[in-house]
């Protein structure tokens, strides 16, 4: 039976990286690890590892992704929250038996070969969930 392991990483969406950077890493001393451009959710992420998990900070490069809608829709503020799995095909079986509105039936790989699927906010009482497979 697969199961959860730890919260990976909670994310921040954004609309300007370096003014919430002087918050995260200068004011609150969170060091920044990497800022990457992440393609395939065309998006750019400030990653601030802590230990058991980290931050990220989200910010749209498209007007019209995801993450910019969330941003039109929403403004700036937490996104989702990631649970790392040990077996994300297997966690993704579980839910679709149990009814859980998938945004991902199958998972998506990452530009860093992890595989990671989203559970729809409905079924989970309004919260994004990512699923990570390390």
């Amino acid at each position: 039976m697969p199961t959860v392991k730890s919260i990976h990483h909670v994310a921040v969406v954004v609309s300007d990286l370096e003014q919430s950077l002087a918050f995260w890493r200068d004011a609150l001393g969170i060091p920044l690890q990497e800022v990457r451009d992440v393609p395939a959710e065309q998006a750019q992420v400030a990653f601030l590892p802590l230990s058991g998990g980290e931050v990220e900070l989200v910010k749209p490069t498209t007007d019209d992704s995801g993450v910019a809608r969330f941003l039109a829709k929403r403004g700036p503020g937490m996104h989702h929250i990631c649970l790392e799995v040990d077996d994300i095909e297997g966690m993704l079986a579980q839910l679709r038996a149990k009814n859980v509105r998938l945004i991902n039936e199958t998972p998506r790989l990452g530009a860093d070969g992890k595989k990671y699927a989203f559970i729809h906010p409905e079924a989970t009482g309004g919260v994004l969930v990512e699923l990570y497979q390390v």
